[in-house]
């Protein structure tokens, strides 16, 4: 990173309770709570227009209703809008064609800030922030340094470490699974964290980690799962996106097909305990939690009220309860050493490897 590149404090990331929500399916549409318009491109668009600020995201391939990423994210702008009355807009992506053609859109459609979620826009957000210098561009995930952009990174591997606490505290199999998207730096960074929480409770627990290459990918998410749980895996971190969802069908079908097996799965990005619901009771173990959506709210209150902070990075961590892990069905005791072990990475006892070769 060049010297130029200065990092700048957390502002106002205190953690939002959101409600879920399911978005339109669509490369550019828009849905929030009031008026309705057409957009240039003649894909609904809806927005609160009592305000007089806009932001837009546009999604990865994973979609904005992935319960996951894309969604925290969404779910945020909207809590945004119902506060501030401003305006909210998404760009669904349904693979790469989508990025260049959604941000010509959003920009078109005069949004203030156009927030580019995930790593796989990189290459986006660099070709599109040159040509627009008007534009102000935040990109979650990943460092872009242009003037007119600011970098949001998340220390993930943080937030990982307890998610390894937990499933060490609850594998009976000592064979827990990790399921990437992308093996991107990012899902990477959950992966190392990930392993380094497992071997801190015990290094003898195998680890099977695998990739799905993909975040809109739930059957061979499901796929990757059903051979994890075969081979005696009985707890699995889904850090995948909407691929993720594939884990949690798997999970499901083996317990109402078996309602004596004992298995789990770990949800990533946002609390995913809805998504463990079955018959016989709640798969979810735990989930760590990425607020993308307080990130992004603080970001636009803090240019709102001071400027925008292009040209900066902002990160992310425990330290400032922007990544954490929920307690879901975890046991008062498991909960006390991950409890333990936050407090120690917030106080820098514990520094959790950001790789794979640390």
């Amino acid at each position: 990173m060049s010297s130029k590149f200065k990092t700048i404090a957390l502002l106002g990331a205190s953690v939002f309770a959101l409600a879920a929500c399911q978005g339109q399916d669509a490369g550019s549409s828009s849905t929030t709570s009031e008026s309705t318009s057409s957009t240039a491109s003649g894909s609904e668009s809806t927005s609160s227009a009592t305000g007089e600020y806009g932001i837009a995201m546009v999604t990865d391939e994973g979609g904005v209703d992935d319960r996951s990423f894309n969604q925290s994210a969404w779910e945020g702008m909207q809590a945004w809008n119902e506060e501030t009355g401003n305006k909210v807009q998404y760009y669904q992506s349904d693979d790469s064609a989508d990025f260049v053609p959604n941000f010509n859109t959003a920009i078109a459609d005069g949004y203030d800030i156009i927030f580019a979620m995930g790593f796989m826009l990189a290459d986006t957000v660099a070709e599109v922030a040159p040509a627009n210098p008007d534009q102000n561009f935040a990109f979650i995930d990943g460092v872009v340094e242009e003037p007119n952009v600011v970098s949001m990174t998340f220390k993930d591997h943080e937030a990982a470490f307890l998610a390894g606490i937990a499933a060490a505290e609850n594998t009976t199999s000592g064979k827990v699974g990790f399921v990437g998207g992308m093996q991107t730096p990012t899902i990477e960074r959950f992966e190392a964290g990930f392993k380094a929480g497992v071997a801190f409770i015990d290094d003898s627990i195998e680890v099977d980690a695998q990739y799905v290459e993909s975040f809109g990918d739930a059957a061979t998410g499901q796929q990757i799962a059903n051979a994890m749980y075969t081979s005696g895996t009985d707890v699995i971190y889904a850090a995948a996106g909407a691929s993720g969802n594939g884990v949690f069908t798997e999970a499901r079908n083996r317990l109402e097909a078996n309602p004596d097996e004992q298995l789990w799965v770990i949800g990533v990005d946002r609390d995913q305990s809805a998504e463990g619901e079955w018959s016989g009771g709640n798969f979810t173990l735990a989930s760590t939690i990425k607020n993308t959506g307080s990130a992004i709210q603080a970001i636009s209150n803090q240019t709102i009220k001071d400027g925008f902070p292009g040209g900066k990075l902002v990160e992310y961590g425990l330290k400032d309860n922007t990544v954490d892990l929920t307690k879901g069905n975890l046991s008062d005791e498991s909960w006390a050493k991950v409890e333990e072990a936050k407090q120690q990475i917030i106080d820098g006892e514990i520094t959790v490897p950001e790789t794979l070769s640390e």
